[in-house]
Parts: C-alpha cells; sequence; structure tokens
C-alpha cells in the first residue's frame, strides 16, 4: 500500500486533464442514473480497499470541524467546545476550524482513530464519491484522487462506466 500512496499524487497529475474534462462535461449534463452508479461503484470499490491500510487522508490533511463535531468530541473527551478548540484546532484561511497539524491528532500508529464513534462529518464522509449530486462536487474530488487510491480507482471506474 505505500507504494501505491507514494505513487498516487503523480498518477492523479497524469489524469488530471482527462478527470477535469470528463467532470465538466459531466456538470453540464448528469445522467439520471449518476447517483445510483456512484454509490455502486462506491460500495464495489470499499469492498476491495481497506481504509485501515492507508489512512493517507489522516496523515495528508486534516478535515473541517463543523460547530456540531466540536461539541460532538469535546463532550467525548469530557471538556467545554472552547478548550477543545484551543487544544487541537486553528481556524483557517477560509474561517473554518481545522486540526493545528497533520497527521490527525487522533490518528494512531495502527492507522485506527482514537475518536471513530464521534469523528467529524467530513472524516465520515470522505472520499465523498458515494455522495447524492457527485457530479457537484468535482473539485473536492479532483483533489481527493491525489490522496485517496479509492477515489482514484472509483473515478477510473467512472470515466469507464459513463463514458
Amino acid at each position: 500500500m505505500d507504494e501505491v500512496i507514494k505513487q498516487l499524487p503523480k498518477k492523479a497529475a497524469e489524469k488530471h486533464k482527462e478527470n477535469k474534462k470528463f467532470f465538466t462535461k459531466l456538470k453540464k449534463r448528469p445522467p439520471k442514473n449518476l447517483d445510483y452508479v456512484m454509490q455502486e461503484l462506491h460500495e464495489a470499490e470499499f469492498q476491495r480497499t481497506d481504509c485501515l491500510d492507508c489512512a493517507n487522508c489522516c496523515k495528508t490533511t486534516g478535515p473541517l470541524f463543523t460547530n456540531n463535531d466540536i461539541e460532538r468530541i469535546a463532550k467525548f473527551f469530557r471538556m467545554k467546545p472552547k478548550k477543545f478548540i484551543g487544544q487541537f484546532l486553528r481556524v483557517d484561511e477560509d474561517s473554518d476550524y481545522v486540526l493545528q497539524e497533520v497527521p490527525c491528532t487522533f490518528l494512531g500508529a495502527d492507522n485506527l482513530c482514537s475518536i471513530y464513534d464521534v469523528r467529524p462529518k467530513a472524516c465520515r464522509e470522505f472520499p465523498h464519491t458515494d455522495r447524492k449530486k457527485f457530479q457537484q462536487i468535482s473539485n473536492l474530488t479532483m483533489k481527493n484522487v491525489a490522496i485517496c487510491p479509492a477515489a482514484f480507482n472509483i473515478v477510473e471506474e467512472m470515466r469507464k462506466k459513463l463514458a
């Protein structure tokens, strides 16, 4: 898996132009069954892919923390939201709460998440390949294919299936 992760940014860069063109076309004329196709591709890929073998998302990027996420996780730690923010988060250039640093503070050496049951919404939904109206998040998906091997594979299969 380490080799796959190492090669991923290069492979994603090589496919960038092709993916951009595909997503532009997809945005203009999404197939009626797109949500169904994406759900199918997502489920099939995650039958083969174990996130615990990778955790590249947790090692290289940080999620956005919504107010609900902060409240829930702070409660899990039995601390006030303000203290949780001060200890773990910072405000980014878009005025969103994000981790102070990556890799994620909550990621263990075994790639297990110490707050898995209360993890942020962004983590629960990553890589967002089963989201409804998938065509609306093409910019996010273009970034995610360089981070997540599963997202890369799903987009490759999607292009074959919908071309």
